[in-house]
C-alpha cells in the first residue's frame, strides 16, 4: 500500500499547504490584530469580529461555489471577454476534491499539478479570505455588522470570483498575458477600490473620531504586522505552485522589496515628514506597499528590479498618503486606514512595474523536450506591449469592483442600514458587541451593563460629516 497516488509530490503538497495556511495566518490573527491596535479604543473589537467573521465567511463560500468560479470551466457568457469573464459555479466538498488539481483553461500551459483539488482549493482560498479584511481598514469605525456580514460573501462572489478567473483561472486577461503573480491586481488594488467606493457610499466616521483616530495598542499592531510581512513568504512563495527554484526567488524578492521600502518611507518621513520624526505607523505603511508592490512582480523580476519596485512606490505611495489625500475627491472620501493608497496605489504601480521590469531570464517553469521557459518579459527587456495589457487589467478590475461595490451597497442599503446609528458609534464596541478590549471599571465590578457603562463616559455628540 502507498499513501501517495502517482502523480502526488509529497513535497508540493505540503509547500501548498503550509503556504495556504502562512497566508491564512496573515488574516487571522494578522489583520485582526495589526487593524485591531491601529484603531481606536473603542472599535478594536468589533475590528476584530468583523476579520473573524468574513473570513469565515467566505471560507464557506468559496467551498460551495466561489472556487470553481474563479479557477473551473468558463460560463460563457457572450463573445470577446464575456467568453471566459467567470467560471461555473458549482461545490468543492466531494470526494472529487482528492483528485489531481486542475484548472480546465490552463491545461497544457502549465506543468501538471502535483498535489489534489482540496489543496488548490485551500491555497486559493485564503488568498480569497484576506482580501475583503484587507478593505475593511477602509470602512472601520462605521460600518453595520449586519451590513458587513452580508455584503462580503456577495462581494466574493461577484467581485473577487470575477478578477481570479480573469487573471489566474485562464480568462480573457491571463490569455492576453496579463502577468499578475499573487495577487497585486486580484488582492491589492481590487481591495483599494472597492475600500475606497464603500467608504464613500457609507459615509464618514464622526467627525472627532476622523479628526484623532488614536490607535489604542501599537504593539499588538506590531505583532499583527510581523505576521503579515513573514506570512508573505507563503503568499509570494506558494503562486508557482511547485516547491521550485522560481519559489525561492519570489521569497527573496519579497523581502528585499519589503525592506527597501520600509526604510524608504521613514526616510521620508523624516526629511519631509510634518514633524520630521520617523515614526512605527509609518514604518508599518512602508511595509505594507512594499509587500503588495511586489506581490504582482515576485516571480517574474530579478533582485535589482525587487529592490526598485520597493524603492518607487514607496515614494510614490508616500506622496499619494500625504499630498494626495488632501485633494478631492480623496479629502472627502474617510478610508478610515489609508487603503486606496497602501494597497489600490500600491498594487496598480506593482502591477505597472512587472510589465517594465519582467526579466525573461527569470524561469517560473522549465521547458522540456525543446519547449520554451516559462517567464515573462517586460518593456526594458524588448517587450513594450506587457505595460498596456498591464493598465488594461487594472483598468478592468477597477472599472468591475468599484461598479459591483456600489451596487451590492445600493442594494443591502434597501434592506438594512449600512452605517451604525451616531448613538451607538459614540459608544463603538460594547453598544455593537457588548463587550471591549479594555473593560471599565464599573463594567469589571459588574455594577452596571457594558452598554450603560459606556454611555456614561461616552462624550458628548458631535457632528458627523467629515473634516
Amino acid at each position: 500500500m502507498s499513501p501517495y497516488p502517482d502523480w502526488l509530490s509529497s513535497g508540493d503538497n505540503a509547500w501548498q499547504l503550509v503556504a495556504a495556511t502562512l497566508v491564512g495566518l496573515m488574516s487571522i490573527p494578522g489583520i485582526a490584530v495589526l487593524y485591531g491596535g491601529i484603531v481606536q479604543r473603542k472599535w478594536a473589537m468589533n475590528t476584530i469580529m468583523m476579520a473573524f467573521t468574513a473570513f469565515a465567511a467566505v471560507l464557506v463560500v468559496w467551498f460551495l461555489w466561489a472556487f470553481q468560479m474563479g479557477f473551473g470551466s468558463p460560463l460563457r457568457l457572450g463573445p470577446g471577454i464575456l467568453s471566459s469573464f467567470v467560471g461555473h459555479p458549482a461545490p468543492t466538498l466531494g470526494v472529487t476534491a482528492q483528485a489531481q488539481a486542475n484548472i480546465p483553461l490552463l491545461d497544457g500551459l502549465m506543468p501538471k499539478f502535483r498535489f489534489p483539488e482540496s489543496t488548490l482549493a485551500y491555497f486559493q482560498f485564503a488568498f480569497a479570505g484576506i482580501t475583503p479584511l484587507l478593505f475593511l481598514g477602509s470602512v472601520v469605525g462605521r460600518i453595520n455588522f449586519k451590513a458587513w456580514l452580508i455584503f462580503v460573501p456577495l462581494w466574493s462572489t461577484f467581485a473577487y470570483a470575477v478578477n481570479a478567473f480573469l487573471i489566474w483561472g485562464g480568462g480573457w486577461w491571463g490569455q492576453q498575458g496579463a502577468l499578475d503573480f499573487s495577487g497585486g491586481y486580484v488582492i491589492h488594488l481590487a481591495a483599494g477600490t472597492s475600500g475606497f467606493v464603500a467608504a464613500a457610499v457609507i459615509g464618514p466616521r464622526l467627525a472627532r473620531d476622523r479628526a484623532r483616530p488614536l490607535p489604542n495598542n501599537l504593539p499588538m499592531a506590531a505583532a499583527g504586522a510581523g505576521l503579515l510581512w513573514l506570512g508573505w513568504n507563503g503568499f509570494n512563495g506558494g503562486d508557482p505552485y511547485f516547491a521550485g527554484a522560481d519559489a525561492a526567488i519570489a521569497v527573496v524578492n519579497t523581502n528585499v522589496a519589503t525592506a527597501v521600502a520600509l526604510l524608504v518611507w521613514v526616510a521620508m518621513d523624516m526629511l519631509f515628514g510634518p514633524d520630521r520624526k520617523p515614526t512605527f505607523l509609518g514604518g508599518v505603511n512602508g511595509m505594507i506597499v512594499g509587500l503588495v508592490a511586489i506581490t504582482p512582480a515576485a516571480g517574474y523580476v530579478d533582485g535589482f528590479g525587487a529592490m526598485l519596485i520597493g524603492l518607487v512606490p514607496s515614494i510614490l505611495v508616500w506622496l499619494s498618503w500625504n499630498k494626495l489625500s488632501r485633494v478631492r475627491p480623496f479629502s472627502k472620501v474617510d478610508d478610515a486606514l489609508g487603503v486606496v493608497h497602501t494597497h489600490g496605489v500600491a498594487g496598480l504601480l506593482g502591477g505597472v512595474m512587472v510589465g517594465l521590469l519582467a526579466n525573461p531570464a527569470v524561469t517560473v517553469y522549465l521547458g522540456q523536450g525543446g519547449a520554451s521557459n516559462v517567464s515573462g518579459t517586460g518593456l526594458f527587456f524588448g517587450n513594450p506591449k506587457q505595460v498596456l495589457v498591464q493598465l488594461g487589467a487594472a483598468l478592468t478590475v477597477i472599472v468591475w469592483d468599484g461598479l459591483v461595490t456600489f451596487v451590492l451597497l445600493k442594494l443591502i442599503g434597501l434592506v438594512l442600514p449600512l452605517r451604525l446609528p451616531d448613538a451607538d458609534l459614540e459608544i463603538g464596541d460594547v453598544a455593537v458587541h457588548d463587550e471591549e478590549a479594555y473593560p471599565q471599571e464599573t463594567l469589571l465590578a459588574g455594577t452596571t451593563s457594558g452598554a450603560a457603562a459606556a454611555r456614561e463616559h461616552a462624550p458628548e455628540s458631535v457632528p458627523t460629516t467629515s473634516t
